[in-house]
This record gives structure tokens, C-alpha cells and sequence, in this order.
């Protein structure tokens, strides 16, 4: 099954385990860039980008290319942010919603403390999805990296074969 893995990571963690997750099932990936980039950095990362997340906003990609019509099934992969899946990929689904159609659609979410079981339903609701053929959360797994994670990650991957 051909697959492509759609992710925005902010801080290497989403990145790390994408790029995991892809050698595994030798996936392809699009990693999603804002035109203006989110704040990294104290408080003025959780403000905006929270906000950014609760109010549902869409920004403008760079450019980037990517034809659906190749793949099989679509991994979506994203940090948590106040309970919800990021900005990025509501950009990326907004502009590819007929292309997704008919896809099978997995998903994985990193997060540092809670949210992501809420930002996984959030994120099958933007797709008009009932359920994932597979969904994942991890833990800062580049952070905070273990053998513990990276086992998890792995045995994600499996179920993707």
C-alpha cells in the first residue's frame, strides 16, 4: 500500500517519529511549513499557537507538492496543541478534501502532557472521517527519547504494514 505521511513538527519530535515511521513502511512524507512560522520559544509559543489551534485557523503554506492520486492510504502526523491537532494539516485538508476522499486514514499525535485522545477526535471530524485505521500518541519522542518510544513508534509501523 503506498502511503504518505502528512506532519507538521515544531520542535523535531513529530519530525523524528514521521521519519521513523517512514523508514519502517518505506512511506513517502510531507512535512507542512507555515509561511510565518509559529513561535518556539516561552510563553509566546503556547499563546499562539494555542490560539492558533482553538480558533481553528488555516495559515498559508510554502509551497509544496504533493499529488494524492498516488497513494493508498494518508498518515497524518502532529504535536498537540490545546487539545487539538495543528493549524498546518487543517490548511492541508481544506485544500486537498476531495483527494483525500476514499483514502484509507491513519494518524499519530505527539504531545508533552494530555489533549491528544481530544485532538485525534478533532482531527477525524475535520476529515467527515468516524475512525482512523490506525492512530497512535507519543511522548516528546525526540525529546524525551527511550527505547520504551521507540518501540511504540515501531509497533505503529506494524500495524501500517
Amino acid at each position: 500500500m503506498k502511503t504518505l505521511i502528512v506532519y507538521y513538527s515544531l520542535e523535531g519530535n513529530t519530525d523524528y517519529a514521521a521519519k521513523r515511521i517512514a523508514g519502517s513502511i518505506g512511506a513517502d512524507t510531507l512535512r507542512l511549513v507555515p509561511k510565518k512560522a509559529y513561535k518556539d520559544k516561552g510563553f509566546s509559543k503556547f499563546l499562539w499557537g494555542g490560539k492558533s489551534a482553538v480558533m481553528a485557523e488555516a495559515p498559508k503554506l510554502e509551497p509544496y507538492d504533493a499529488d494524492l492520486e498516488g497513494y493508498d492510504r494518508i498518515v497524518f502526523g502532529f504535536p498537540v496543541w490545546a487539545s487539538n491537532f495543528t493549524p498546518p494539516l487543517r490548511t492541508f485538508i481544506n485544500e486537498h478534501r476531495a483527494e483525500l476522499a476514499g483514502k484509507e486514514i491513519a494518524a499519530f499525535a505527539c504531545q508533552s502532557g494530555s489533549g491528544a485522545p481530544k485532538a485525534l477526535g478533532k482531527l477525524k471530524d475535520a476529515l467527515g472521517i468516524d475512525d482512523f485505521a490506525s492512530e497512535a500518541i507519543f511522548i516528546d519522542p525526540k525529546q524525551k527519547q527511550s527505547e520504551a518510544t521507540d518501540t511504540a513508534i515501531d509497533e505503529f509501523s506494524e500495524q501500517l504494514k
